[in-house]
């Protein structure tokens, strides 16, 4: 093994052990033993690849991922193409607004286009003013939970709405001011949201096992507000935050060193059920309409504000 390989391998794994959420359950020494032996003939960076994943699933937090520097190109740094999907919104009558979220994942120019794109769908569907709202986070496996929960402020409203919370029990708060997120009080770039008609209205979140990361987070994010109920189905299970951690060779290493908890200080480490199941696979067989949707509007249209 080189020096060079040795070197950068170690980087990668000191950076690991020091701040994986996992990190006081992991057996390190054997670890690096393991990462070193199956890197035993590498003689540059990327040859030490195979064993920086092999680390990453030992620590077995199930949602840590390594991109290679092509990798990171193609996905992270690719600017919005034909197949950009954002936000949508619009009205479901009787003055309820239905927004969905997708996953969102890549450069500054894609969550501008997101956060942008969202918040004009989210403008024009509270017009004249809406009574309650439908936020659907159902296929949304995540990304960056920042620029959904920009679209989704105005109708979260100010004030706390979850914390990332690592393994040491240190909190890092997630707030909203003025419609838009602050990351421990740290604002993000995207100016301010123009606030809906009623901030407080009753909100009906959906979630299916697609619902993952990024989307679990702004699911989390709408946990003990007010008026709030949630339908569909168990999300997919990793409740959890990422940091991002460029290495010397323009790959990245992703890693998981937080759990989400919501703004009642209940923290999640497992899928989150809703709280009126309505389970996919039992749906009607060549039924058109979306049975979770209707009962969302359903429990919203009894709900004072839209009486």
């Amino acid at each position: 093994m080189s020096g060079a390989a040795r070197s950068y391998l170690s980087k990668v794994l000191d950076i690991m052990e020091k701040n994986a959420l996992l990190r006081h359950q992991v057996k390190w020494t054997e670890v690096r033993r393991q990462a070193f032996s199956q890197a035993r003939a590498a003689q540059k960076p990327s040859d030490t690849y195979d064993a920086i994943r092999f680390a990453l699933r030992t620590v077995g937090d199930g949602h840590s991922s390594f991109f290679d520097p092509k990798q990171v190109k193609e996905v992270i740094e690719a600017p919005p193409d034909s197949s950009f999907q954002g936000p949508e919104a619009r009205s479901l009558g009787s003055h309820v607004a239905y927004v969905s979220l997708p996953a969102v994942q890549g450069s500054d120019v894609v969550y501008k286009r997101y956060v942008r794109q969202g918040r004009e769908a989210v403008a024009k569907a509270d017009r004249p003013g809406a009574c309650g709202w439908v936020v659907d986070l159902r296929g949304n496996h995540g990304g960056n939970m920042w620029p959904m929960l920009a679209v989704a402020g105005p109708v979260l409203g100010d004030g706390k709405i979850g914390v990332f919370v690592d393994p040491d029990g240190k909190k890092y708060p997630w707030t909203i001011q003025n419609g838009s997120p602050r990351e421990n009080g740290r604002p993000f770039d995207w100016g301010d949201s123009a606030p809906v008609a009623d901030p407080a209205a009753p909100v009906a979140v959906l979630t299916d096992g697609g619902t993952a990361s990024a989307g679990e987070a702004v699911a989390v994010a709408f946990r003990g507000r007010p008026q709030t109920r949630s339908f569909g189905e168990d999300t997919y299970g990793v409740p959890t935050g990422n940091n991002d951690h460029r290495l010397s060779d323009g790959a990245l290493l992703v890693l998981t060193e937080v759990k989400d908890a919501d703004r009642t200080g209940r923290s999640y480490d497992a899928p989150i059920s809703p709280d009126e199941e309505i389970p996919t696979m039992k749906l009607r067989s060549g039924a058109h309409a979306d049975q979770v949707l209707q009962a969302a509007e359903n429990w919203l249209r009894k709900q004072a504000e839209c009486q």
